[in-house]
């Protein structure tokens, strides 16, 4: 049965065209995922299915009668007060009704016998398990303690941060249930092993889904069908990411081949008319040559022209290491971190060994980024942080903030490279920065740009050092993929910190997990550290 359809849909932002006579089809029980890069209209895709907007063409249809619920990107505020468990308990409002109704019928049925206060609790019992509030709490610790709320459920929810408000929300819409499920970058703000308890969750999902994701890995393990958005089309496969995104391939290798046959005929078309103008021009007293050169040419002007598929993927131009540092880049011994007298962390010897990929790994709140910032000298810790004398440092923080936020890309990037204005642009269009591009505001940049462009920074200054705290939040698959493919080629030292199990299994070297208030280190990526977990599970 169709979920959802969208159907020759067309949608406007100004004269920003973005889906053009587009329609693809979700069935009911489908985990649909929508992929494509920043500004191709994802979002706009889930609120023309949600009804919050309206297509400027074409229409969306619904299953009659199905529910819905969304997460959006950005959390809004509730009442003054309102805590995350008065939040969490928004979907049991009418079972909460009808508890309080069955306790009052008790209570009225323990001072009298009436026969027809019998038949109203009997009533009011049969509705109270149709609906599932036997269930309900067995269902909300579940939740809960999945997306590890247990000790946030007293707290105000408008003070929480927003990674925090936007775990509640998805915990909220898990526990609505509703049919067709709406999850704009619901991986976001989730460390990993919060990650794959919602992608089992996911899996056992028994309504639709439609999801919009940066995280490579949660799109393989749980979706179903993918919709890749380019250039204002839906491309829908059935299947995860990888096997649509090695379909996708294939298709522009077969449109490169009819686009490469197409442009071999109109050079022999071309050549053609030259020849018989030639020809004519030989042969005054014959005009048979001009009138096929003049057939050949409105058979030319009338052949409708196919675009040239762009094979090749974009890279970036990382291939710098600075000089070398020795064999022990940074050492850490007698070290530990607390927060508010709290301990984090205790490692009595830790260290970073010259041209490793370390990825720093562990749950939410263990100390990952305080541990970053203490080797930093940003925050304070115990014991010694020795760093190489030869280490050249360059760091790209979560939030990446470049002031004055006024100034433009070129003068950000001119202040912290000190070169020409011509020599400057040219390294920016290295970085995707091209023609006005330039003049952006540093402060109006997306995620994706700032990365780029703090990227584009620290390769002026030839660093051998590179301290990463969740590179790959807030930026598209395609950046994604450009960046772990210039970290590849990067022969300098990184440490970083990232919850991205691709990422992480196409660029570490080596895992540091924090587990337990220490750090365990593994040689090789994510799969040898999963695999090491579970023989130590087996035991």
């Amino acid at each position: 049965m169709i979920e959802i359809g969208i159907h020759n849909v067309t949608k406007n932002y100004g004269f920003k065209n973005i889906l053009s006579h587009t329609s693809m089809e979700i069935m009911t029980g489908q985990r649909a995922a929508i992929v494509g890069r920043n500004g191709t209209g994802k979002t706009t895709l889930l609120r023309l299915i949600s009804g919050e907007e309206l297509p400027d063409q074409g229409s969306v249809s619904i299953r009659r009668g199905a529910s819905m619920g969304c997460l959006d990107q950005i959390p809004r505020l509730r009442a003054p007060g309102e805590t995350v468990s008065q939040v969490l308990m928004e979907p049991f409002a009418d079972l909460l009704a009808l508890e309080q109704t069955l306790r009052q019928l008790e209570s009225r049925m323990a001072q009298e016998f009436d026969s027809g206060l019998m038949e109203e609790y009997a009533a009011a019992q049969e509705s109270y398990e149709q609906k599932g509030g036997y269930g309900m709490e067995e269902r909300l610790a579940k939740i809960t303690q999945g997306f590890r709320l247990s000790s946030l459920l007293n707290q105000e929810y408008n003070v929480l941060s927003g990674g925090q408000k936007t775990v509640v929300n998805l915990a909220l819409a898990m526990l609505c249930q509703p049919d067709i499920l709406l999850l704009d970058e619901p991986t976001n703000h989730l460390d990993v092993e919060t990650l794959e308890w919602f992608e089992s969750f996911l899996a056992k999902y028994r309504g639709t889904v439609v999801m919009v994701s940066h995280d490579r890995w949660f799109l393989d393990r749980v979706a179903t069908k993918t919709v890749i958005l380019e250039n204002g089309q839906c491309h829908s496969y059935e299947g995860n990411y990888t096997f649509s995104m090695e379909q996708r391939e294939k298709e522009l290798m077969a449109e490169f081949e009819q686009y490469r046959n197409q442009q071999k005929k109109i050079d022999a078309m071309k050549a053609a008319i030259r020849r018989f103008r030639e020809w004519g021009a030989l042969n005054k007293q014959n005009d048979s040559f001009y009138r096929k050169a003049k057939e050949l040419e409105k058979r030319l002007e009338k052949l409708e022209l196919l675009e040239k598929p762009q094979l090749e993927k974009p890279r970036l131009p990382i291939a710098f290491a600075g000089s070398r540092t020795g064999e022990e880049v940074l050492k850490l011994t007698g070290f530990s971190l607390a927060f508010a007298e709290v301990p984090l962390l205790t490692c009595e010897e830790f260290t970073v060994r010259e041209k490793d990929r370390l990825c720093l790994l562990g749950g939410n709140g263990t100390g990952k980024t305080s541990l970053l910032k203490a080797v930093l000298g940003q925050v304070e810790h115990k014991g010694q942080v020795q760093w190489n004398a030869g280490v050249q440092l360059g760091y790209i923080p979560q939030e990446i903030r470049f002031l004055p936020e006024t100034d433009t890309v070129l003068e950000t990037f001119r202040r912290e490279s000190l070169c020409t204005e011509g020599r400057a642009r040219g390294l920016l269009a290295k970085f995707f920065f091209f023609g006005e591009d330039v003049f952006k505001r540093a402060g109006s940049l997306s995620g994706g740009e700032k990365v780029l462009l703090k990227l584009a920074i620290l390769l002026q200054r030839q660093v051998n050092m590179l301290i990463l705290d969740e590179p790959t939040n807030h930026i598209d698959i395609q950046t994604r993929e450009m960046l772990e493919e210039a970290l590849l080629n990067y022969q300098g030292t990184m440490l970083f910190v990232s919850h991205d199990r691709f990422f992480m299994e196409k660029t570490a070297t080596r895992i540091a997990c924090i587990r337990n208030h220490g750090l365990e280190c593994f040689e090789g990526g994510y799969l040898d550290y999963r695999q090491y977990l579970e023989k130590l599970q087996g035991l």
